[in-house]
This record gives structure tokens, sequence and C-alpha cells, in this order.
């Protein structure tokens, strides 16, 4: 039962966090220029995984549903992207520069590469 309520909790974070993710975008339209609601979505994800990690790591105490809605969903669903510079963050901490480096590469590129075949395919 535990397990149906973690994936509730990352859900219904996830369904916040991306319905606030839209609202961000209706207010910052797409106009062929530069792609603000992303980047400041992004960049905002960033900040805020950063500040929960922070705190979550100062409160050992913390509860574990608040971890999972706020950390996993709401910003997993706000943006993956702050869970990618996490984890680099992470590699970075950890002195691991070989992983780190074929990470962002491999992610980037990889994910220009697959967005484009997906047009393709989907052409």
């Amino acid at each position: 039962m535990t397990i149906l309520k973690n994936i509730l909790l990352v859900g219904a974070g996830s369904f916040v966090g991306g319905a606030l993710r839209y609202l961000v975008s209706l207010g910052l339209k797409y106009t062929g220029g530069f792609p603000w609601a992303t980047f400041l979505v992004n960049l905002i994800g960033c900040l805020l995984i950063g500040l929960l990690w922070g705190l979550f790591s100062r409160f050992a105490n913390a509860s574990q549903q608040l971890v999972l809605f706020l950390s996993v969903g709401f910003c997993g669903g706000f943006t993956t992207f702050s869970t990618f510079s996490k984890e680099s963050l992470q590699l970075i901490q950890s002195g691991n520069w070989w992983y780190l480096a074929l990470y962002v590469t491999g992610s980037i590129l990889l994910g220009i590469l697959l967005v484009a075949a997906g047009v393709h395919l989907a052409k």
C-alpha cells in the first residue's frame, strides 16, 4: 500500500507542477524568438530543487512524503531539467568528471537528436 501512496503523492505533485508550467507558458507565449517560458521554468526549477534538496538535507526528519510530493512530483512535473542539474551537481561533488561529461554531453546532444528523430518519424 505504501508504494501506491507514494505513486499518488508523486502524481499529485506532478499535476500541480505541470499545471503551473502550463500557466507560465500561457503568460509568456513562445513567438519564435527566445523560448522565455521554458528557459525561466527550467531555471526556477533548478533553484527550487536546489532549495528543497538543501532544506531536506538540513532537516533529516523531513517527511518522505513531502520530499516525494515536492522534489520528485512538483519539480518533475514543473521541469525535469531541475533533476538533470541536481544530478550533474552530485557528479561534480563526487569528483566523477568522466560521468559528468558523458551525462551532460550525452543528454543534450542525444536529446536534440532524439527530438529530431521523433519529428522525422512523425512525418
